[in-house]
Formats: C-alpha cells, sequence, structure tokens
C-alpha cells in the first residue's frame, strides 16, 4: 500500500512550522498511542504519525523529503518478496536495467537529480475584502509564517562559501547507485544519497546562526495593496515569501487570492453593476428624476413617464474600472411598488382615477376580451 504523505499525516500544510509539526504530532501521538488506545488499528496509525514526526521535524530529513518524496527513504523498495531472498519490490528499481538484462545492451539507468539552485514552490494564501475596497482599492495585512534565507550566510548554510564541497560519496549527483538482488538477477538501482542527503553538497563548517540549514523560520506581517476594480478570485504576488529554495536556490513567490464580501444592494457581474430602484406607482406612471447611488457617487437618472415593473435602465460607464482599464455599466431594475396603507386621500384620489377610466379600457377587462370566442 502506498504511504500517504507526511503533511497529510500529522494534518498540517507544507510551510508549518516545527512548533506546528510538535503540536500535531503530540495530539495524534496521544490519541493513537498502543498504551491508551486499544482500538484495531491504532498501534499501526501510531508508527504513521510517528515516522511522519521523524522526518519533518528533523531539517535536512525534511528538505530532502520535500524534493524527493517518500523514495529518499525508502531503501528497501517496500513490499516482501514471495521468491524469499533480498528483493523487496520495484520501489528503487531501474526497469531500464531489467528489460536490458533480457535484451542486451547497457541499459541506460536513470539519471542523478538535479543537485544545483531550484527556486522553491509557490505558496497561496486567500484573503476576503469588503465590496467597495475591492472597487475603490486598499491596503491589507496578515501575518505570514514561511523559511526566510539566513541573514547570516545568505541561504548557503555554511560560515563560508569555501566550506562547502562537492559530496565525496555521490560525486555531487546527489544519489549513491547500488547493487540489488532481485528474481531478475542483480539489478542496478539509485537512491538519495545518505551522506548528502540528496544535495550534492557537504558542508565542513556550518553557519553558526542557522546550523547549515541555510533559513530560519519567521512569523512577517505581509502589507498588500489591493488595486481598485479587482475581480473575485484575482491573485497578486508577493515575490519570495513562498516556500524556500532548494540547494541555495531562491524562495518562490505567495499568491494572494481575493474573495469579495457581497453587497447589501449592488451586484456585480464582471465589471457590471446591478441595482434595484423601487418606485410608486404613481411616479413610475407620470415619470420622475431620481438621485441614484452607483458605486463611485450619485447620479441623476431621468425615469420616463409610463415605466413599467422590471423595466432596465442603463447607465453607460458608470460601473467598475478594472485593473486593465476597462469600464462597465450599471443596469438599474425598477419595481414599481403598490401602496398598502393609503390615507383617506389617496384613497378618494384613487377612487376618481377609477371612476374616470371606462370599465372596458380597464387593464383586466382588455386581458379577459383575448379568451373570448
Amino acid at each position: 500500500m502506498a504511504k500517504r504523505d507526511y503533511y497529510e499525516v500529522l494534518g498540517i500544510t507544507k510551510n508549518a512550522s516545527k512548533d506546528e509539526i510538535k503540536s500535531a504530532y503530540r495530539k495524534l501521538a496521544k490519541k493513537y498511542h498502543p498504551d491508551i488506545n486499544k482500538e484495531p488499528g491504532a498501534e499501526d496509525k501510531f508508527k504513521e504519525v510517528q515516522e511522519a514526526y521523524d522526518i519533518l521535524y528533523d531539517d535536512q530529513k525534511r528538505a530532502t523529503y520535500d524534493q524527493f518524496g517518500h523514495a529518499a527513504f525508502d531503501q528497501a523498495g517496500g513490499g516482501g518478496n514471495p521468491f524469499g531472498g533480498g528483493f523487496g519490490g520495484f520501489g528503487d528499481v531501474d526497469l531500464g536495467d531489467i528489460f536490458s538484462s533480457f535484451f542486451g545492451g547497457g541499459g541506460r539507468s536513470r539519471q542523478g537529480r538535479p543537485s544545483g539552485p531550484l527556486k522553491g514552490n509557490d505558496v497561496l494564501t486567500r484573503v476576503r475584502i469588503d465590496f467597495m475596497d475591492a472597487i475603490n482599492g486598499t491596503k491589507i495585512s496578515f501575518n505570514h509564517t514561511y523559511d526566510k534565507p539566513c541573514p547570516t550566510c545568505n541561504g548557503l548554510g555554511a560560515e563560508d562559501k569555501n566550506d562547502i564541497h562537492t559530496c565525496s560519496k555521490c560525486s555531487g549527483s546527489g544519489v549513491e547507485t547500488f547493487i540489488q538482488d532481485s528474481i531478475f538477477g542483480r539489478v542496478q538501482s539509485q537512491r538519495t544519497c545518505s551522506q548528502c542527503g540528496g544535495t550534492g553538497k557537504t558542508i565542513s563548517k556550518k553557519c553558526k546562526t542557522c546550523s547549515g540549514s541555510g533559513y530560519q523560520v519567521v512569523k512577517e506581517k505581509i502589507e498588500v495593496n489591493i488595486p481598485s476594480g479587482i475581480g473575485e478570485g484575482q491573485k497578486i504576488r508577493v515575490t519570495g515569501k513562498g516556500e524556500r529554495g532548494v540547494n541555495g536556490g531562491p524562495n518562490g513567490d505567495l499568491f494572494v487570492e481575493v474573495r469579495i464580501k457581497e453587497h447589501q444592494s449592488f451586484k456585480r457581474d464582471g465589471n457590471n453593476i446591478y441595482l434595484r430602484v423601487p418606485l410608486s406607482f404613481v411616479d413610475a406612471a407620470l415619470g420622475i428624476t431620481i438621485e441614484v447611488p452607483t458605486v463611485y457617487g450619485v447620479v441623476e437618472v431621468k425615469v420616463p413617464a409610463g415605466t413599467q415593473p422590471g423595466t432596465v435602465l442603463r447607465l453607460s460607464g458608470k460601473g467598475v474600472k478594472d485593473v486593465r482599464g476597462n469600464v462597465g455599466d450599471q443596469y438599474l431594475e425598477v419595481e414599481v411598488k403598490t401602496p398598502t396603507n393609503l390615507s383617506k386621500a389617496q384613497k378618494e384620489a384613487l377612487e376618481k382615477y377609477a371612476a374616470a377610466e371606462p370599465k372596458k379600457d380597464s387593464l383586466f377587462e382588455k386581458f379577459k376580451a383575448k379568451f373570448k370566442r
């Protein structure tokens, strides 16, 4: 059975600090310790948690695991051999060499993993901002924990660059070759170098500040400028705040994904804004000039006489101006409201209006007439 990801086992993220690793381990170890938990499978889970902690809490082992995964530590290849002997499965076996034993020829062995500087992985985080802050732009700040290159050695891990040497065991390749017996005969395989942990380098004098790790776990306050007109799900790059690099490579980047809270009245679709405007049936019938809010202020809008419920009025250029300079429109949906509590004077006025309208011209009579045969 394939092993689970160590970060998943402990329930932590890949940029978790050592304190977070230790806290997660203690919680799970207490939960599954065989002296406490007698349920079936608890002991296996405890061993899994212990193994994940042993790798991730050790800085060098964690760096190796982040680069190579389980393959860096599964030297036996895992699994039992049904035919006896030392064969333990195909985990570290070079299949190219196996097939070459059948068809002849040298067989191309696996290439060593790169041991030069590599940029770290990018990291994603999400923030939620108010609707109007997305329209007008704002500045936010939040705490972010990441591995910062050591300020003393600039990520080298050594007191001086001359203290870094090519690994004598793997000759700088980061992998070591070994011979493994299998059911197909003797097979040449490769695994992560046990001396340098896959970096291809050894350090004679480690940096006293970072003890050779090349980085420090820091918690910094990150400030981000949110540009006006940013849209839902758009991302802002913060350079150098992602996962640490490998072999002295630069950190990856931090991407901040923006999520926008809903507004109580405005609705946004792309760069367009939608707003419902309530009007009395009198104003809709006679027409009226009203002051309407937009995302950038109040504007005057002329509602024509005879406007019907559900009519949509378009305000050109009154939508959102996005980060690329594109401008949307604002759309007003007219909601004609019927009064429920009429004063005596209002009721009398409406009764006079009803009396002035011939019965045959009423809306309902015209509707009913369509069904007469």
